[in-house]
């Protein structure tokens, strides 16, 4: 029996030791003998955090909070953080929660990787999210406003609007059901492909005859492109010399020899200009003009008198002149 009571005795006493050891735990007891550092940062509202609540980075728990204190205005909270843990020193924290009913936390972010690490007692910037009792607040205004609205509506209301709407309708029946009766024709029409909008839908010329116009102006942009690449390749034969036309532009000859020609005429114009030779003195010379003037008159008597004689005279002169 003594046995039995020392037993559950000892059973008792090890339970007792082990919830106190979780019980220690779950509010950070036990961070007090692990090796890390300390980081603080400071916020306006932390939301119900309390001592012991998570520390995280990334989902991860990398620490717990251990003081909560009021500076300047302001709550300062202090963290432990575990050993080995790298906070760099432009992180943030920011106070979050898991859920509606949910635990707070604080999320510490990587930071940038060029960043030095924090030191013990470094401050990180705190970040606040949206407080969750204001967003209940406009919630709770939103659903009054909702309510307040519904109930706005009433059925006195609700004739004042549609009773216009209402008695159009019934003034203007007939015409609204002959408009609908035309769209229906209509549209039946064009269904079937009749009219101009029905065949531009259901016929295939239009398509054809687009078609063909896209592929004669394809067919013409090729045919212009190759006259055009053959009018580049001339004009490049051209300026390398090959060819008449290269050498018409490129040659010297050609205008050496139309320049000596030119300056021979001109030498001919001014000689003739001046009398010189046989065309010269036919164009200037007065004696010529005379002579030929004279030798026309005795060809002018020398006619008259033929006409004048018989054909036998005219035989017999002819004949005497030859014996």
């Amino acid at each position: 029996m003594r046995n039995s009571l020392e037993t559950r005795l000892g059973i008792f006493v090890a339970l007792a030791l082990i919830a106190a050891l979780v019980i220690v735990d779950l509010v950070g007891g036990l961070d007090f003998f692990k090796g890390g550092y300390h980081v603080t940062a400071r916020f306006n509202n932390i939301s119900d955090l309390k001592l012991g609540d998570a520390v995280k980075m990334s989902g991860v728990n990398i620490g717990r909070v251990d003081q909560i204190q009021l500076t300047d205005g302001k709550v300062r909270v202090s963290m432990r953080l575990n050993q080995g843990v790298i906070v760099k020193t432009d992180s943030t924290a920011t106070i979050r929660f898991t859920g509606l009913m949910g635990q707070n936390f604080v999320a510490v972010d990587f930071g940038s990787p060029n960043a030095p690490g924090a030191a013990n007692g470094a401050e990180l910037t705190g970040l606040e999210q949206a407080d969750l009792n204001a967003l209940m607040a406009k919630l709770d205004a939103a659903a009054a406003g909702v309510e307040n609205l519904t109930k706005s509506f009433t059925g006195d209301k609700i004739d004042n609007l549609l009773g216009p709407i209402t008695d159009f309708l019934k003034q203007n029946s007939q015409p609204l059901s002959d408009s609908i009766s035309n769209l229906k024709n209509i549209s039946g029409q064009i269904a079937s492909g009749q009219g101009t909008v029905g065949k531009l839908i259901y016929s295939n010329e239009l398509y054809d005859s687009a078609l063909a116009t896209v592929t004669n102006l394809q067919d013409t942009a090729a045919e212009l492109k190759a006259t055009i690449a053959d009018a580049q390749t001339i004009l490049a034969e051209a300026k390398a010399g090959k060819g008449t036309l290269g050498k018409l532009l490129t040659d010297d000859t050609l205008y050496n020899e139309t320049t000596g020609t030119m300056t021979n005429l001109h030498q001919i114009m001014r000689k003739i200009n001046s009398g010189q030779g046989t065309v010269g003195k036919l164009i200037n010379d007065q004696e010529f003009y005379k002579n030929a003037k004279l030798s026309l008159q005795k060809l002018d008597k020398a006619t008259e008198g033929l006409e004048d004689q018989g054909p036998l005279s005219v035989l017999g002169t002819a004949a005497s002149s030859l014996f």
